[in-house]
């Protein structure tokens, strides 16, 4: 593992005082832009004479941002301090931690695209327990079967679903300091060594830069003990035998989606009580509905978000789906994701480049490594399951994020495992939102799908 912090930001002034060798400075800290951020609204200076007492003051500004920020509660002055991290070597597992965090941004090593070294991580836990042995020897076989793959032109994309979840990955990273200190209280209470680990390289790399806008970095008992309290409390629930394997399922969806979405688009552009509105709507005749919908889409183009209103229609899915496919359905960070343990028992994702023949002794020596792993180091398990192995997932998007998921994931060039998923759930949502769901698709059938709604083609074809 190896984290760098790659930059962060900075007043222009500093900026241009480094410019011209002023090397020896006190406030080369993105400290000053949140404290004098967090003076604007009690303070009657001008912001950029605030910025400059911040320059002048580091100090002071410090302590500022202390009280400030937490003794009166006031939080979002962090979010004015921005890092950047270079991140190496960390599992595809541990990734799924890192990525759970919505404001942030991040940009992958693409393992569709770049063929995969033949490295692997071995988790603390399971060497304590005198694993690692088993561990590499699948992971051997994994990767043997992998460069088999590469080497009979199968696409990386496909091969790597043999990979397992320990494989190294890397990206880059953009976040504010709320965020991170947020990810360094979760990260400390991880059960697992490397989140814990990564945590405290990520800290030491910004804990002398940015002092006064991150205090609270240790353990807790809400992120440390909740879901395991709520895990113990489930198990007499748990289900027994295999319940049905459905890839896609609509769990819930806003009830009458088309009226409501109507009435939001009535309150934005009327002066009338969101009741009436909604009254209104459903006074209307279906082709009265059509035509108002009609208007909210027709100067859209294919790259353009569908109008906010669209946000007050949700629908929730449960998922199964594979570790690689997860890996996509996790960066749509705008939906609500939440996801059990991965589990053997909901089978495999095989791409149908992969020869199924080949694939299932991997899978059965890959299974039998993970129960043995399981009896001993359970928390690591996981680590040892492959690119095809799935897990359920709780999915709940508005219809905004979900054309936009759509306009993406259903494009002929998105993978093939979640354009399926995606497919689907579009399908399902055409169902119970018809209207709403109008004019949704790929961004590479958008053209047609716009013609069969007004007759003409758009104006930017892509």
């Amino acid at each position: 593992m190896k984290v760098i912090l790659a930059g962060y930001n900075l007043d222009t002034e500093v900026i241009e005082g480094l410019k011209h060798g002023e090397t020896n400075r006190q406030d080369i800290t993105p400290e000053v832009l949140s404290a004098s951020y967090a003076r604007i609204s009690r303070d009657p200076r001008p912001v950029n004479e605030l910025r400059a007492a911040a320059r002048a003051e580091v100090e002071k500004a410090r302590k500022s941002n202390q009280n400030i920020i937490f003794k009166m509660g006031h939080h979002s002055v962090a979010e004015h301090a921005v890092f950047n991290f270079d991140i190496l070597g960390v599992s595809r597992f541990a990734l799924e931690e890192l990525e759970k965090f919505r404001l942030c941004s991040y940009t992958e090593k693409s393992q569709r695209y770049q063929v995969l070294e033949d490295v692997v991580f071995v988790p603390e836990e399971i060497e304590k327990a005198g694993l690692a042995d088993l561990f590499l020897a699948t992971v051997k076989a994994q990767n043997d079967l992998y460069r088999r793959l590469i080497e009979n032109k199968v696409e990386a994309e496909d091969a790597r679903y043999v990979t397992a979840l320990a494989t190294p990955a890397q990206l880059g990273m953009t976040l504010n300091a709320r965020n991170l200190e947020l990810l360094f209280r979760r990260f400390a209470s991880h059960p697992l060594s490397e989140i814990r680990k990564l945590g405290r390289e990520m800290y030491n790399q910004v804990k002398d830069i940015a002092p006064s806008i991150i205090l609270f970095t240790e353990a807790n008992p809400l992120d440390r003990d909740t879901y395991q309290e709520l895990r113990a409390q489930n198990t007499e629930h748990r289900t027994q035998g295999k319940a049905e394997l459905k890839e896609v399922g609509l769990v819930d969806y806003t009830q009458n989606a088309d009226q409501k979405l109507i009435a939001a688009l009535l309150h934005s552009t009327s002066d009338i009580p969101y009741e009436d509105c909604l009254n209104r709507s459903k006074a209307m005749k279906a082709d009265e509905q059509k035509k108002i919908l009609m208007t909210a889409f027709k100067n859209m183009e294919f790259y353009d978000s569908t109008l906010r209103e669209f946000e007050f229609t949700d629908l929730t899915f449960e998922l199964i789906v594979s570790s690689a496919c997860f890996g996509q359905l996790k960066r749509h960070r705008m939906a609500t994701i939440t996801a059990q343990a991965y589990d053997p028992s909901l089978g495999v994702t095989i791409p149908s480049a992969v020869d199924q023949a080949e694939f299932e002794p991997i899978v059965k020596k890959t299974e039998a490594a993970y129960q043995a792993i399981l009896k001993s180091a359970p928390q690591a398990a996981p680590y040892i399951l492959t690119g095809a192995h799935r897990k359920r997932v709780l999915f709940k998007c508005n219809a905004r994020e979900l054309y936009h998921i759509s306009r993406l994931r259903e494009d002929r060039h998105a993978q093939w495992d979640i354009q399926n998923i995606s497919r689907e759930m579009v399908k399902q949502a055409k169902k119970v939102m018809p209207l709403t769901m109008l004019t949704i698709g790929g961004k590479d059938v958008y053209p047609e799908v716009y013609k069969k709604v007004f007759g003409v083609n758009p104006s930017i074809i892509p």
